[in-house]
């Protein structure tokens, strides 16, 4: 963590230093003496992150700490400046304005504070140069005082845990051992992948040393790999397992042995051979290119497994055979079951004290299925007696993770993966522990806010939006997320941190001074103590951080929400769902401010002055109260993305839109506008936004047709489009459009005379839906070869009386059609929609049977009908029937109706 706290000072200030306002006022000597000192003890700390030792050096730490301070008032000073120079901004363009007396007034003070600034950074060298050890030979200490040693032997120790011990393995030991003894003579590679601490070498462990398997190999070993290993060793600890299984000695040269003469033995002895072999603890996929020249891939039905945190290791081909089993959290009964053997291990469980099983539970909760911290905490908890002790323990975790030796370990497991981040990920990663306890964290939302605080590293032909997406698939593929929720093609659109990740995270940020919770149980923070806070009750006046740079609101009590003040420095304001009925005027004195969220608040309007917000990249009032947007948005230069989706009260549209004026078209860098209201003047002047990557408009009327067609057709970026027609009568016209090849999501809400027939174009498209367009020609022709689309909608699409889905739909997963009043027969034919998931029938009511050729879907998982007919219902809910045998297959069928009390549910599977 050393070195990351210095990364994400002064890795940050550096960043800083490229702000195009201070390239532009005469500071060059002064920032590029700062740059050149930052960058020398930026090098020297991450080459001091990459050795290993096990001396803990209190000036090291000392210095650490001092130079992380140094970089927050750096970037405080830079902050601060970008705020007078964004107001002097809004009164005179820079080029004149750097000239200004103005500008010569505000810049003698930053001057002297970066000469400051300058001497501690000297006077911080100077230090380093004196006190810390020479970094080409000494043993330095590890980030967090983990070192790989203790690593492996923590893992080792796994090993051996005893069948007693063991709760929840059975379905997993039993799929994995019937892969180890599977005939197939090919050899197959069976990674095991999870989190830290998930149970995988507990689980493999107990395998390999069932009597059964070993008596199905002739040859097997056990190697604990790590972060760190010498292959020569690896090779030197198989060939004393092998020898030791055979009865053999070891080769008495065995350790003077070169690599060459290492991996020939191995090769030698293993090639005749049905070996099993364990390589425990894999961190990347380039060890296999080492060890895999040592064990020949034969066809005497060896085996080898890994165990990993990383996914990719679970997906890398082996070259052979391979299949792979993914650890899952502990569902909560067998969590219970695993704490209460070591919490209450002397007493049954009707002894447990009625008071402390509640706590007891809530604690389990707590370690989300973990195993390792289910043991740790359990017997941590074994020891104590009284509720008082257990409530204590409850309501501090954070700061027994931190302080008490029992939990040393979780803590030691955990931090490993974070120690493992490239130096971008590690504050991406940590910023996402200030979101609340199990909140569910959306992709776009957190990649807009890491946007905002400048932690996406710019990266040449590549859009911040995709630098920061990697970022987000490198956590999810390190187990570093836990995904809630992926999209119709698998991508993950939603996730959540562990609780006792986000709790190892929320101790490592604080002691960084970097993120902060501010709750119920939490003491007043202190001025100046985080740069990011989470706020998790009622504010009040006692908060006002002169620093801070994010604040998010989520407040329990429900109460009207009152901004604290002296928050001119803050980047991201997210006050989402909050009571808050009016934006202070305060808020246009955030010059700073990039995001800002305002989504399902009580606000009506935004203050007039809010045009000054000129740095603002993120505006988000969907679900608010606000109907239009003030006058002068176009100062808005670096809008990157305005959401304002809201529902409707109408019956024809499920959307309203959101006014703005049109000389939002001004806008260069705006990337998304969604849910605005379409207006003549708007549509006219649409076509100067060709960066646009996803619109949408609601009111669209006819005659808006041509501007609206020659503008879509301009935007080769599109990815998304979504068109809201004002009624249910008023026609998309829509034949003229040439749509971009981009386009991966089409929503038309209206009514279409003829399918456009660029429609067979759209090769790209995942999404479409029809909403309203009461087509007399059945569209299914001409959508039908389409790739790539896996989600597909006909609400009240068709008026004829038959739907025919002939071969094609390769791709599709979910079928959606609903209020066709006239359709009254569905034909899939065989071979259409192999891969469907989902078929959804709602408000059809003349359709008196099932679709004709259901019973050839044999990936259907879920058959949902909503308000259809009686006799469809009955045909399935009669065993006997002709219709029921036809869905035998479909694990999960359901029947929605509505009744006095509401919408009720009827299971038919």
């Amino acid at each position: 963590m050393a070195s990351a706290a210095i990364d994400f000072g002064i890795g940050r200030i550096l960043s800083v230093l490229e702000n195009e306002v201070l390239q532009q006022t005469g500071l060059g000597d002064e920032i590029e003496m700062m740059k050149q000192k930052l960058m020398y003890m930026k090098s020297f700390l991450e080459d001091m992150d990459k050795n290993s030792g096990n001396i803990s050096s209190s000036v090291f730490t000392t210095f650490v700490k001092n130079t992380r301070d140094l970089a927050y008032q750096i970037e405080s000073i830079i902050d601060e400046y970008s705020y007078c120079i964004s107001r002097r901004r809004g009164q005179a363009l820079l080029t004149r304005f750097v000239h200004s007396p103005l500008f010569l007034w505000d810049r003698r003070p930053i001057v002297g504070k970066l000469e400051v600034m300058n001497r501690k950074i000297q006077e911080m060298s100077d230090l380093m140069n004196t006190f810390l050890p020479d970094r080409s030979q000494a043993a330095l200490p590890t980030a967090n005082g983990v070192n790989t040693k203790w690593a492996k032997n923590l893992g080792e120790s796994s090993y051996f845990v005893g069948d007693d011990s063991l709760v929840g393995i059975d379905e997993a030991r039993g799929k994995l051992t019937g892969w180890l003894l599977n005939p197939e003579p090919q050899r197959i590679v069976v990674p095991v992948v999870g989190m830290g601490g998930s149970g995988k070498t507990t689980l493999v462990g107990n395998i390999f040393r069932s009597q059964r398997v070993r008596r199905h190999f002739d040859s097997y070993s056990w190697v604990t790999i790590s972060q760190s290993y010498d292959i020569e060793d690896v090779f030197r600890t198989m060939i004393k397992d092998f020898s030791k299984e055979q009865g053999l000695q070891v080769p008495s040269d065995l350790s003077s042995m070169r690599y060459r003469e290492l991996v020939e033995m191995l090769v030698n002895y293993l090639q005749p051979k049905r070996y099993f072999i364990v390589l425990d603890d894999v961190w990347n996929t380039g060890f296999w290119k080492e060890i895999s020249v040592a064990i020949p891939d034969g066809i005497h039905g060896s085996r080898v497994m890994i165990t990993t945190r990383e996914e990719r290791i679970a997906h890398f081909s082996y070259g052979t055979m391979n299949r792979f089993h993914r650890i899952e959290p502990l569902k909560e009964d067998k969590a219970w079951e695993l704490f209460r053997k070591r919490a209450f291990s002397g007493s049954p469980e009707q002894h447990i004290a009625p008071n402390i099983e509640p706590i007891a539970r809530n604690l389990v909760q707590k370690c989300g299925g973990l195993p390792l911290a289910l043991v740790a905490l359990g017997s941590m908890m074994s020891t104590r007696r009284l509720e008082s002790e257990w409530r204590r323990v409850y309501n501090s975790l954070n700061w027994e993770l931190s302080n008490n030796p029992d939990l040393k370990d979780v803590q030691r497991i955990l931090i490993l993966s974070f120690n493992d981040l490239p130096y971008p990920l590690k504050h991406c990663f940590l910023y996402c522990c200030i979101f609340p306890e199990d909140y569910i964290i959306k992709r776009k939302k957190l990649i807009r806010l890491w946007m905002a605080q400048g932690f996406v590293q710019p990266t040449r032909g590549v859009k911040p939006e995709e630098v920061a997406d990697s970022y987000i698939m490198e956590l999810v593929y390190r187990n570093m997320f836990q995904v809630v929720f992926r999209n119709h093609n698998g991508r993950p659109k939603a996730f959540k941190m562990h609780d006792m990740v986000r709790e190892i995270s929320l101790m490592i940020s604080r002691d960084e001074k970097f993120c902060d919770v501010f709750n119920d149980k939490a003491e007043d923070v202190q001025d100046g103590e985080t740069r990011h806070l989470c706020i998790q009750r009622e504010i009040n006046s006692s908060i006002a951080q002169r620093n801070l740079q994010t604040l998010l609101v989520y407040s329990t009590t429900k109460q009207n929400v009152a901004l604290p003040t002296a928050l001119k420095l803050l980047r991201a304001l997210d006050l989402e769902d909050s009571r808050i009925r009016k934006l202070p005027d305060s808020l246009a004195t955030l010059f700073n401010l990039k995001y800002l969220n305002l989504t399902g608040t009580r606000v009506r309007k935004l203050p007039k002055s809010f045009r000054r917000l000129l740095n603002l990249e993120t505006l988000n009032t969907k679900f608010s109260k606000i109907k239009e947007l003030p006058t002068g948005i176009s100062k808005l230069e670096n809008l990157r993305y305005l959401v304002t989706f809201s529902h409707s009260n109408s019956d024809w549209s499920i959307v309203s839109g959101t006014k703005v004026s049109s000389d939002i078209c001004q806008l260069k860098r705006l990337q998304v506008m969604d849910c605005i209201h379409a207006e003549t003047e708007l549509i006219r002047n649409l076509s100067d936004m060709t960066q646009l990557t996803r619109i949408g408009l609601v009111n669209v009327r006819k005659h808006h047709g041509h501007d609206l067609c020659n503008a879509l057709t301009k935007m080769k970026d599109l990815r998304f489009v979504s068109l809201w027609s004002i009624d249910e009568n008023e026609p998309l016209q829509l034949d003229a459009l040439s749509p971009a090849t981009t386009m991966e999501k089409l929503f038309l809400s209206g009514k279409l005379e003829r399918l456009p027939s660029w429609f067979n174009t759209l090769h790209n498209l995942t999404e479409l839906c029809l909403r309203w367009s009461r087509l007399a020609q059945d569209a299914i022709p001409c959508i039908q070869a389409l790739p790539y689309l896996v989600w597909l909608s006909f609400f009240n699409a068709y008026e004829g009386d038959k739907l025919c889905f002939p071969e094609g739909f390769r791709s599709l997963k979910i079928l959606l059609i609903g209020d066709m009043p006239r359709l009254n027969e569905i034909v899939i034919q065989e071979g259409a929609m192999p891969s469907l998931q989902k078929l959804h029938i709602k408000d059809c009511v003349m359709i008196k049977s099932l679709p004709s050729g259901i019973e050839n879907l044999t990936k259907l998982q879920e058959l949902r009908l909503r308000n259809v007919s009686d006799k469809l219902v009955e045909s399935i809910r009669e065993e006997q029937s002709k219709d029921c045998s036809k869905v035998n297959h479909i694990p999960t069928i359901k029947h929605y109706f509505i009744t006095e009390n509401g919408v009720s549910c009827e299971n038919l599977s």
